[in-house]
Protein backbone atom coordinates (compact mmCIF):
# COMPACT_ATOMS: atom_id res chain seq x y z
CA UNK A 1 0.00 0.00 0.00
CA UNK A 2 1.32 3.28 -1.23
CA UNK A 3 1.57 6.53 0.58
CA UNK A 4 -1.20 8.34 -0.55
CA UNK A 5 -3.47 4.58 0.24
CA UNK A 6 -2.65 4.45 3.41
CA UNK A 7 -3.46 8.14 3.86
CA UNK A 8 -7.10 7.74 2.03
CA UNK A 9 -7.74 4.49 3.93
CA UNK A 10 -7.10 6.25 7.56
CA UNK A 11 -9.20 9.27 6.42
CA UNK A 12 -12.21 6.61 5.22
CA UNK A 13 -11.67 4.84 9.04
CA UNK A 14 -12.08 8.32 10.54
CA UNK A 15 -15.13 9.47 8.66
CA UNK A 16 -16.80 5.72 9.57
CA UNK A 17 -16.17 5.96 13.03
CA UNK A 18 -18.40 9.07 13.18
CA UNK A 19 -20.90 6.72 13.16
CA UNK A 20 -22.48 5.69 16.40
CA UNK A 21 -21.94 1.78 17.54
CA UNK A 22 -23.76 -0.58 19.28
CA UNK A 23 -22.00 1.06 22.63
CA UNK A 24 -23.04 4.26 21.63
CA UNK A 25 -26.56 3.36 20.64
CA UNK A 26 -27.07 1.43 24.15
CA UNK A 27 -25.22 4.55 26.24
CA UNK A 28 -27.89 6.89 23.77
CA UNK A 29 -31.03 5.20 24.43
CA UNK A 30 -30.29 5.70 28.35
CA UNK A 31 -30.87 9.21 28.05
CA UNK A 32 -27.95 9.96 30.24
CA UNK A 33 -25.27 10.04 27.46
CA UNK A 34 -23.85 13.43 28.40
CA UNK A 35 -23.98 12.52 31.88
CA UNK A 36 -21.83 8.90 31.04
CA UNK A 37 -19.37 11.35 29.14
CA UNK A 38 -18.70 13.79 31.59
CA UNK A 39 -18.20 10.98 34.35
CA UNK A 40 -15.81 8.99 31.59
CA UNK A 41 -13.85 12.29 30.99
CA UNK A 42 -13.39 12.83 34.62
CA UNK A 43 -11.91 9.47 35.20
CA UNK A 44 -10.01 9.77 32.36
CA UNK A 45 -8.88 12.85 33.46
CA UNK A 46 -7.94 12.27 37.29
CA UNK A 47 -7.47 8.87 37.22
CA UNK A 48 -9.35 7.79 40.17
CA UNK A 49 -13.41 7.18 40.73
CA UNK A 50 -12.92 8.85 44.37
CA UNK A 51 -12.43 12.45 42.43
CA UNK A 52 -15.24 11.95 40.33
CA UNK A 53 -18.34 11.25 42.88
CA UNK A 54 -20.47 14.85 41.97
CA UNK A 55 -20.02 13.47 38.30
CA UNK A 56 -21.03 9.76 39.63
CA UNK A 57 -24.35 11.24 41.57
CA UNK A 58 -25.01 12.97 38.45
CA UNK A 59 -25.20 9.98 36.65
CA UNK A 60 -26.85 8.09 39.22
CA UNK A 61 -29.57 10.95 39.45
CA UNK A 62 -29.94 10.67 35.36
CA UNK A 63 -29.72 6.92 35.95
CA UNK A 64 -33.15 6.76 38.09
CA UNK A 65 -34.88 9.72 36.95
CA UNK A 66 -34.91 7.60 33.23
CA UNK A 67 -35.83 4.17 35.26
CA UNK A 68 -32.77 2.10 33.71
CA UNK A 69 -32.39 0.41 37.20
CA UNK A 70 -35.74 -1.65 36.02
CA UNK A 71 -34.75 -1.72 32.38
CA UNK A 72 -30.99 -2.88 33.26
CA UNK A 73 -31.87 -4.94 36.06
CA UNK A 74 -28.97 -3.12 38.62
CA UNK A 75 -29.75 -2.60 42.04
CA UNK A 76 -28.61 0.20 44.49
CA UNK A 77 -25.70 -1.28 46.48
Amino acid sequence: MSKDQSAAHQSETLQDDDEPDEWDKRIFSTGCADENAKLTDCYYEKKDWRVCKKEMEIFRACWKKHHNNERTMTKDA
